[in-house]
This record gives structure tokens, C-alpha cells and sequence, in this order.
């Protein structure tokens, strides 16, 4: 709920021309809270039981309760009475489970290809089905006909291929710091920090200046800088010096950093005000759509070059150890699964420029609109 309704109360606390300033300062606050807790937990494992990582929750849970009720303000209209879209919500989530499962399956080799195939009809079938409900039902669970909105359109359908292919990024770069140069898992974990600095140097920059100039420039200039950097990762061996690995992760941190805040104003910015929260919806959904299907697509991508056997045993293990031939087979099945993602995020490109420029919301038509019942 927090994720989904984040970009939403920001929307209507901001004015409009300092919404990509306001994105890029809710982009600082999430990465660094991500990187604190880390910190934090290690700390208090080094001192508390595990716990106690669960309680520590509880009187933040509470401070931000009673912060948000004393703060937080609802302008839009509250559509009271309006029935949940259980049909909708039953044929999405067909359609995720079958289209994750046919993926892990042909990933991993664990079914014949009838069953891989089955599911991919399953998984079709049932996104056809969904689509076709959320367009025709009174009170959709997402509103899709937010999509006649050609910025909306662009920005989530940018923002829905660009998360694919960047979802599993951090899998991989683990992957290949653990497995192809042999380090341990806190050392890995620690090599990937420059990632998150540049993330969090350019998404407010980028958010400010898309205030002043539009979104175009720092969505476009961003995806290109992912897919770039995503190219220069497929080029990594073993022998690879760490200093060069960090350029091209600073690089990706930047790509991510100049499209995020502006490509969320953007978003939130084009719909009317009383759609921000189901655009705010429509916008995680689609987000968290694409981080799911990215780590499963990346290990299937990986077994063009790594045999399922050696995939399964590695990662089902809790003491890696590959020998060389074994550590060249993963660099290589990594190294294809980053090209693979390089074109992906590379097509994102399209939707975001098709989008045009910033434009004034307009009223959607009336059948958008909830009438609460008399």
C-alpha cells in the first residue's frame, strides 16, 4: 500500500512544477532507507537476536501511523461503496503465476515442452481475458482506459520494460562477483554500493531540472545511459579490473537515476487529480510486474550458454564453489543475458519518446467517473 499510494500523496502535496524535484527527494528517501536497513540490521544481528529485526518495525510502524494521520490531507473524491473487481483481480493473477511458472519451467528444465506450452497459452489467455474485463467493467481494479492518456501510456509502458530489464541487474552482478571472480557474498555486496551512490547523486538533479526543461531529455538520455552501461557489463570476464566495473555500475546508477523521477512526474503529472491513486496503481503494478519477470527472463536468458543442471545445483547450494570451466560458462551465460536486457531497455526508448512533451491533464470521460450508489 505504501508503494502504491507513495507517488499519489506526493503528487497532490506538490505543485505541479516541482513534482520531478519532489520524485527525485521520495527517490533519495527509498534507495537510502534501502542501504540504511542493511547497515542497521547488521548491527543489530551483531547484537540482538534475529528477531529482533521484526520488532524494530513495530514503533516505527507506530511513529508513522500517527505522523501521516496529523499530516497527511485527502483532497480527491472518495469513492465510497465502489465493490472490488475480484473477476479482474482472479484473471491478472492467472496470468502472472502461469506466465512466471512457464518461465521458471523452461529456465530450469523441469517440465516437458507441453506443460512450458500450456502455460504460455494459459498465461495469454488470461492477460486477453483481463484486458478485456478491466475495459468493459464499471469499477475496474485497474483502470486501463487511463491509457488513452498518450503520456501515461508512454511513461508506464517505458517504465514496464525498463524494470524487466533492469529487475535482475543486481542478481547478476552477484552472480558474477560471487561465481566468476570468486569473491564472497558480503564482498559482493559491498562491490555493488556504487550503483546506489550514482542512483541517488542524479535522481533528484534530474527531477529538478525536468521541472524546468520537461522529462525528454533525462528519460530519453537515461534509458540510453542503462543500455549502454548493460552492454558494457556483457563485455566482463574474470579478469576484468574492479575499477572498471565500477564506472560501468556508476553509469547504470545514473541511467537509472535521470529516468526514474522524471518518467514518475511525468506519469503522475498527466493524469486528472481525482485518478492519481488508481494511476499510482496502474503505475507499481506495472513496476513490480516488470522486477518479477526480470529475474525470472534473466536465468532463462543465462541457460542459452549454462546447461539447466549446472544453474539448478549452483543456485540451490549454499556453499558455491564452480570450477573453470563452470565459472566460463556462467560469465558467458551472464554476459547473454545482459545483452538480451541491453535490447530491451534499449526498445523502451520508443514508448518514452512517443509520449511527446508534458501536457495539461484533462477530465477523462464520464464513464471514469465512480457514482457512489443513491
Amino acid at each position: 500500500m505504501l508503494i502504491t499510494n507513495s507517488a499519489a500523496l506526493i503528487a497532490d502535496a506538490t505543485p505541479s512544477k516541482n513534482l520531478g524535484l519532489a520524485m527525485g527527494v521520495n527517490q533519495i528517501a527509498f534507495r537510502f532507507g534501502a542501504m540504511a536497513g542493511l547497515t542497521v540490521s547488521g548491527i543489530i544481528l551483531s547484537y540482538l537476536d534475529w528477531r529482533a529485526l521484526f520488532y524494530v518495525n513495530v514503533p516505527i510502524g507506530i511513529f508513522g501511523t500517527f505522523w501521516a494521520h496529523r499530516k497527511v490531507k485527502e483532497i480527491a473524491h472518495v469513492e465510497r461503496g465502489a465493490p472490488i473487481d475480484w473477476v479482474g483481480f482472479l484473471a491478472f493473477m492467472v496470468f502472472i503465476v502461469s506466465f512466471l511458472l512457464a518461465l521458471t519451467y523452461g529456465a530450469y528444465g523441469l517440465s516437458e515442452e507441453n506443460l512450458f506450452y500450456l502455460l504460455s497459452v494459459i498465461s495469454v489467455a488470461s492477460l486477453v481475458i483481463f484486458v478485456a474485463h478491466e475495459r468493459s467493467t464499471r469499477h475496474p481494479l485497474l483502470d486501463l482506459k487511463l491509457m488513452r492518456i498518450r503520456e501515461f501510456a508512454g511513461g508506464v509502458t517505458a517504465q514496464l520494460l525498463n524494470s524487466i530489464a533492469w529487475g535482475a541487474v543486481l542478481l547478476l552482478l552477484s552472480l558474477y562477483f560471487q561465481l566468476v571472480v570468486g569473491l564472497s557474498p558480503f564482498d559482493a555486496g559491498v562491490r555493488i554500493i556504487p550503483i546506489d551512490i550514482a542512483f541517488l547523486l542524479t535522481g533528484p538533479i534530474s527531477g529538478r531540472l525536468s521541472d524546468r526543461f520537461g522529462h525528454m531529455p533525462f528519460t530519453t538520455s537515461g534509458l540510453a545511459l542503462g543500455s549502454i552501461s548493460l552492454f558494457l557489463f556483457s563485455t566482463a570476464d574474470a579478469n576484468t579490473p574492479y575499477a572498471l566495473m565500477a564506472a560501468y555500475m556508476m553509469l547504470f546508477g545514473a541511467g537509472i537515476g535521470l529516468f526514474a523521477s522524471p518518467n514518475m512526474s511525468s506519469i503522475m503529472g498527466s493524469v486528472p487529480e481525482d485518478r492519481r491513486g488508481i494511476a499510482s496503481a496502474v503505475r507499481a503494478t506495472f513496476f513490480q510486474t516488470g522486477n518479477v519477470i526480470s529475474v525470472s527472463l534473466a536465468v532463462l536468458l543465462m541457460t542459452f550458454a549454462v546447461p539447466y543442471q549446472v544453474i539448478t545445483s549452483v543456485i540451490s547450494s549454499a556453499n558455491v564453489v564452480i570450477q573453470g570451466s563452470e565459472r566460463a560458462l556462467f560469465s558467458a551465460g551472464i554476459s547473454t543475458a545482459y545483452l538480451w536486457m541491453a535490447v530491451l531497455n534499449t526498445v523502451a526508448i520508443i514508448p518514452s519518446m512517443l509520449r511527446g512533451k508534458k501536457a495539461v491533464p484533462k477530465n477523462l470521460p464520464p464513464e471514469h467517473k465512480y457514482e457512489p450508489p443513491a
